[in-house]
């Protein structure tokens, strides 16, 4: 880090003291979870930190009714969780929305965070400030840490219903090759027998 780099770097702590300043090359995994005090669902992506808007009132009924249809015929030796952090690499940790992971992985109730390879699904339900995050950098990570399925939520249509875009990974490309695009209902038989009525968020 330059002198100046460095003088600006205080200036901002003195600013902002409860701010984090990041260092030269990033943060890495390790730095992440050592931090204090950052906001609720902050990400690590390539190093920085990415804090979340507050959220429309779609995200929480799709994450919800996701939710709900993913536990409803879980096998026993997956689980379903929601909003925790997934290590994909030394300086990237998302929050996906909605993970499978299998059950070996799942601790204690102090655990925050899963590693790639325990998990099976990653859902992630699109934001207005986070597109490109949720529609391209996120799939790549998820599909070169060789995540095996991967839902893109979007809200879409004259009732502003989910559309689920489902991909399922090319283990050769390390790419997600689209599987279907769903807007009244999800059956589907991968990663496990999938039956959820997309409409019925109108209920919720």
């Amino acid at each position: 880090m330059t002198a100046e780099a460095q003088s600006e770097a205080s200036q901002q702590r003195r600013a902002n003291p409860g701010w984090p300043v990041p260092p030269p090359d990033g943060y890495t995994v390790d730095d992440f979870f050592t931090l204090d005090d950052l906001p609720p669902h902050t990400e690590l992506i390539d190093g920085s930190l990415v804090f979340v808007s507050p959220q429309r009132k779609f995200h929480t009924l799709a994450m919800y009714l996701l939710e709900q249809g993913l536990r409803l015929h879980v096998p026993g030796h997956l689980r379903v969780r929601r909003e925790m952090s997934v290590v994909l690499g030394k300086r990237s940790v998302p929050e996906p929305d909605l993970v499978v992971v299998s059950a070996e992985a799942d601790g204690n109730q102090l655990q925050t965070r899963y590693q790639a390879a325990d998990v099976l699904l990653a859902v992630e339900v699109v934001s207005p400030d986070s597109e490109d995050r949720d529609r391209d950098t996120k799939p790549h990570k998820y599909a070169a840490a060789g995540i095996q399925h991967f839902w893109l939520v979007e809200m879409a249509g004259e009732n502003d219903r989910p559309m689920v875009i489902t991909y399922e990974l090319d283990p050769v490309n390390k790419t997600y090759v689209s599987t279907g695009v769903h807007h009244d209902r999800l059956k589907l038989s991968a990663p496990y027998d999938i039956d959820i009525d997309l409409t019925s968020i109108d209920d919720l």
